[in-house]
């Protein structure tokens, strides 16, 4: 069988793109797997799945799996390859796209492809929801690590992140702290590690080690955790520009029960075909 896929990424966080609504797919975390494989499949950061909705008011369904297999909730970066997607391939003639994710409806606002803003959702501060084990909420929780004490916000913007403030990203440990961070015993369901560096209340620097990927290029939700994680710490105004490995990300956020906005680029790659 042969599955039409197109090839995309978001500053540099790549993605395999699958048209589930006009071919038959049934994805798993096997196939998944195999996709993202950059040696024997066609190589990416996560699996991105266009599907017909399944509840009302939406126009899709958007699926992510890491490139380990496992289905997550929330890619921002891949939100935005996926508008790019669905309008290119005339899945939709609309600019504004209400898609259906595990867990909640996003807003896409597709103006071109070097423009398309996400509203990523309210942040969710509460321990047990992120999850992470707390006996109440803080705006910073000690985290031990190789008998070192660090001080990391934490949220879920539908996926869960731990963001640490560091003096500089170019020399943070990311490789070393990165995955003792992201499968910490402390966050049952694992978690994403930002490193972020306060350049000034209007741009951070940051750099992501993705819960089930590794370092990405770019990751737009975490992008949108160290901006809230830095207001919410008065280190930042409420719309910050973001300088990622791949390339530069606009996020605000108005404050408490409001949801997270970011905007940047999309970038198609080319467009092939899969036997599986």
């Amino acid at each position: 069988m042969l599955i039409r896929f197109t090839k995309m990424h978001g500053l540099g966080n790549d993605f395999v793109v699958i048209d589930g609504v006009s071919q038959a797919i049934h994805m798993t975390p096997t196939l998944a797997q195999n996709l993202a494989d950059r040696h024997r499949g066609v190589g990416c950061d996560q699996v991105l799945v266009v599907e017909p909705p399944s509840v009302a008011n939406v126009d899709f369904r958007y699926r992510i799996f890491n490139a380990d297999g496992s289905e997550v909730a929330q890619c921002g970066n891949g939100a935005r390859c996926f508008a790019k997607f669905v309008v290119d391939q005339k899945l939709t003639g609309k600019k504004h796209i209400r898609v259906q994710t595990n867990t909640g409806i996003l807003e896409l606002q597709f103006e071109n492809s070097k423009s398309i803003s996400v509203a990523m959702g309210i942040p969710v501060f509460d321990p047990k929801h992120i999850p992470l084990l707390s006996d109440q909420q803080e705006t910073c929780y000690p985290l031990k690590v190789d008998g070192a004490m660090y001080r990391v916000a934490a949220l879920s913007l539908g996926n869960p992140h731990a963001v640490l403030q560091v003096d500089n990203v170019d020399n943070a440990p990311i490789a070393e702290l990165g995955p003792k961070i992201e499968s910490h015993s402390n966050f049952p369901e694992r978690v994403n590690a930002g490193f972020m560096e306060v350049v000034s209340r209007r741009q951070i620097r940051l750099r992501v080690y993705e819960r089930g990927v590794g370092e990405t290029q770019a990751c737009g939700s975490g992008a949108c955790a160290a901006v809230v994680a830095g207001i919410q710490q008065d280190l930042l105004d409420s719309s910050v520009s973001v300088d990622l490995v791949g390339g530069r990300l606009d996020i605000s956020w108005p404050g408490e029960n409001q949801s997270v906005t970011m905007t940047g680029p999309a970038t198609t790659v080319f467009h092939g075909r899969i036997k599986i």
